[in-house]
């Protein structure tokens, strides 16, 4: 299932935005969904994921605190951004998520389904 990164756009530091993933018409129902995103010149990193089944949720060091993931709907997640920072300036993905060795989220490695085109997040001043 490939879903469709929306939201980003530009912000101030210390600002706030919000993120959405959906899939158009079916139910989420992977084991979790992950949100990543990758910064110019940079390697792609994991950033936040939820458990559906659980709603259990794992973000990288960086955002805790300031990153919120959570099901809003059986068909879309999102990701409230708080106190955005420079450093979080990047193309943000979401995918379908299961417990594997592509990426580190949460002192847990995950692999991930298909990503669309993201959404581009740019915090500027």
């Amino acid at each position: 299932v490939q879903l469709q990164a929306s939201g980003g756009g530009l912000a101030q530091p210390g600002e706030s935005l919000r993120l959405s993933c959906t899939t158009s018409g079916s139910t989420l129902d992977s084991y979790a969904i992950g949100w990543i995103r990758q910064a110019p010149g940079k390697e792609r990193e994991g950033v936040s994921l939820i458990r559906l089944g659980d709603g259990r949720t794992y973000h990288r060091d960086s955002v805790k605190g300031r990153f919120t993931i959570s099901r809003e709907t059986k068909n879309t997640v999102s990701l409230q951004m708080n106190n955005l920072k420079f450093e979080d300036t990047a193309v943000y993905y979401c995918a379908t998520a299961n417990y594997g060795s592509t990426l580190e989220i949460g002192d847990w490695w995950w692999d991930f389904g298909p990503w669309g085109l993201g959404t581009l997040v740019t915090v500027s001043s």
